[in-house]
């Protein structure tokens, strides 16, 4: 491909040498260029890919992105934004593929995976061809990859993109991370749809405060022009966006909305509701835990019908879905029961304690850990949460990364001794199961939090594999025999 076509998307301050060259690929780790790569100028953490031009001319690329002019000998290019220019140039270089899809945006702190999951489920329950890109994975037509992050970078984005629509995929629903809005990894993407599920504490580490934090992910409801938005009418953040995009469609079970649930019924086997969607009223039953997972299921519901799913093939898509995976799953329930959930904020702790509170016929018994060099404001606040729901708190380890596992549960501890509540702490997670599962009685309900699905567990910028879920089985099984 031309450099001189490919940069047609950019807003360019400044343009030196001739750019009428070849590109064969699009870098930003100068390490990986090979001959006829485009060198992209990335900023980050204490890394500045201008440092590295030099290099990336070494290796062969054809042509450089950056925001300062360059002492290299290739054609350089100037931009204001090296982020916006990748998530542009990725796009021009896969020949805008989002624009050949339906392509539906899930923001929020808390919900976005199982919202999307069931946006994928009934777009494909009902006969439309769906691709998933979230926390889960990345699911289409047959193809599965692991990711590592909430939103893919823009090159792996849109090379999926471009996949998804070479096999035949109509639909895709991806889960946008606050990260992914901040660094502009959006910005090439053009979507169809876009769904709000709520804000609460996350991430403070990185936007300090929440305003900054809401603000973010108001940006994406403000830069972009969507076909549909649905927003949740129980949220403030939620109400915000409606006045933001004045045709936004809200659904509440609290609050007035265009489209809600009454009669909301739990059990342990799922919820019970009646929904009113776009005045069409239907019975539902929901294979899945939980008020919040109604709300989830009100918006995936208003969502694929402003799709075009006819009304009635996603109430009936509802009835068909399963539990969602490290989503409120049950991993084991006999004579006490076990369930793991991705609750990692205080607001989703505490949704998922509420829950399973009434469901305990004894005590309620809540594992989890904080991970390191994130949010420390969250670890007391959900200590406290823990104390104040649960009859017993295990606290344990969580992806601890560079700090001292220790001390990150010491911070938890404070928490849930304002809650004045039995604990204890075991740092290493495997053993912190094994002593909730020896603990167990006839009744109770274990809730292992933090992880979820994961697949991993990092600790010193190590990841090795660790799953709750198989830790639970190995530790079944060995109780067992």
């Amino acid at each position: 491909m031309k450099l001189v076509n490919l940069i047609k998307s950019l807003e360019i301050i400044d343009v030196f040498g001739n750019i009428d060259c070849n590109v064969k690929d699009i870098k930003i780790d100068s390490n990986c260029v090979t001959k006829d790569s485009l060198f992209i100028c990335l900023k980050g953490g204490d890394k500045d890919g201008h440092d590295y031009a030099n290099q990336a001319q070494s290796y062969g690329a054809s042509a450089i992105i950056c925001e300062r002019k360059l002492d290299v000998s290739i054609p350089q290019i100037i931009v204001k934004d090296c982020r916006v220019a990748l998530s542009l140039l990725a796009s021009a270089f896969y020949d805008f593929p989002s624009k050949k899809l339906r392509v539906i945006g899930v923001v929020g702190t808390n919900g976005k995976t199982t919202t999307a999951k069931l946006v994928y489920d009934i777009l494909n329950f009902s006969g439309q061809n769906c691709g998933l890109i979230g926390t889960l994975g990345t699911y289409y037509k047959g193809v599965e990859l692991e990711q590592t992050l909430t939103t893919p970078d823009p090159l792996d984005l849109h090379k999926i993109f471009a996949d998804m629509v070479n096999k035949g995929v109509k639909y895709v629903v991806m889960e946008v991370s606050a990260h992914a809005i901040y660094y502009k990894k959006t910005c090439g993407i053009k979507f169809f749809g876009a769904i709000f599920t709520n804000f609460s504490q996350d991430h403070l580490d990185f936007f300090k405060d929440m305003t900054s934090y809401e603000e973010v992910k108001l940006e994406f409801f403000k830069n972009n022009n969507f076909n549909f938005v649905v927003t949740n009418a129980d949220d403030k953040t939620g109400r915000k966006i409606s006045e933001i995009v004045p045709k936004a469609i809200t659904y509440g079970i609290d609050n007035p909305a265009d489209v809600f649930a009454i009669d909301v019924m739990l059990n342990k086997m799922g919820t019970k509701f009646i929904i009113n969607l776009f005045d069409c009223i239907y019975d539902i039953k929901l294979n899945l835990l939980g008020k919040f997972n109604v709300s989830n299921a009100l918006a995936s519901a208003t969502a694929c019908a402003l799709a075009g799913v006819p009304v009635g093939k996603v109430k009936n898509a509802l009835f068909q879905v399963d539990s969602i995976p490290g989503r409120l799953e049950t991993a084991y329930d006999k004579d006490y029961s076990v369930i793991i959930d991705y609750a990692h904020t205080p607001d989703g702790l505490e949704k998922v304690l509420k829950v399973l509170k009434p469901l305990a016929k004894n005590r309620l018994i809540c594992l989890f850990g904080c991970g390191g060099n994130r949010d420390k404001k969250k670890r007391k606040i959900m200590g406290e949460i823990s104390g104040k729901y649960a009859d017993f708190t295990i606290v344990t380890s969580d992806n601890p990364r560079f700090e001292d596992p220790f001390d990150i549960m010491c911070d938890i501890e404070k928490g849930v001794l304002k809650a004045r509540s039995n604990y204890i702490l075991i740092q290493e997670r495997e053993e912190a199961i094994k002593y909730a599962v020896n603990l167990a009685k006839k009744g109770d309900i274990i809730l292992l939090a933090g992880k979820g699905a994961e697949r991993y567990t990092e600790t010193l910028g190590i990841k090795r594999l660790y799953n709750d879920k198989d830790t639970l089985k190995n530790i079944l099984e060995h109780k067992n025999a």
